[in-house]
């Protein structure tokens, strides 16, 4: 199998403007990019959110 290319990049673009639209992507980057940030506050911290907020209280 080769790498994912230009070409095939844009046919997965398309299909997902297709399936969700152009006004709800930017709420799924949203929410993707808020996953991620928080996964690598996780990440950093080496324990969970939610442990770290039950330690704060």
């Amino acid at each position: 199998m080769s790498s994912i290319g230009v070409t095939e990049i844009l046919v997965i673009l398309a299909i997902v403007l297709l399936l969700f639209g152009g006004k709800k992507i930017p709420e799924l980057m949203k929410g993707l990019g808020s996953g991620i940030k928080e996964f690598k506050n996780a990440a950093k911290d080496g324990q969970p959110a939610d442990k770290k907020e039950e330690e704060t209280k």
